[in-house]
């Protein structure tokens, strides 16, 4: 797996950014932080589609969103193609977002979520794998057809 996270939020999810920063860089991922950096009022848009980018970008990669409810920053990732991001509130919904769904960024609600919650499902995300199977018939599925 990649140890290169990409990681953006907007202000309502910054605390808890830097929390995630440090829990992961302290188990040896390095971190992109794509912003914000700070709690000063912003668009979560302006953060959500670089981290999607970079992640669609780099087939294996997983990436981290985090905005106040976890709904604007997932629906923006979204709409990227190439991207499939699970709004998660548990560790079972993370686990089961990499196992079934093949989820490459975990969309956090910050305001909904406990640290320590959103650090758990952190670690289960990224350390769970896709279980392929009937599931990959389903997950290629998902994309539009175009035209």
């Amino acid at each position: 797996m990649n140890k290169l996270i990409p990681i953006g939020a907007d202000h309502a999810g910054f605390a808890l950014k830097q929390a995630v920063i440090n829990h992961l860089s302290s188990k040896g991922y390095e971190m992109e932080d794509f912003g914000c950096h700070s709690e000063e009022s912003i668009d979560y848009p302006d953060f959500g589609h670089p981290v999607a980018d970079k992640v669609e970008s780099n087939p294996g990669m997983l990436g981290i969103l985090i905005c106040g409810s976890g709904n604007g920053i997932n629906m923006t990732a979204n709409k990227h193609q190439g991207i499939r991001s699970a709004l998660c509130w548990n560790k079972e919904l993370a686990q089961l977002a990499r196992e079934h769904n093949n989820a490459n960024i975990i969309a956090l609600p910050a305001r909904f979520v406990s640290e320590d919650e959103a650090l758990e499902m952190v670690d289960v995300f990224l350390s769970t794998a896709f279980e392929g199977g009937r599931h990959e018939r389903r997950v290629n599925k998902i994309a539009c057809a175009i035209g």
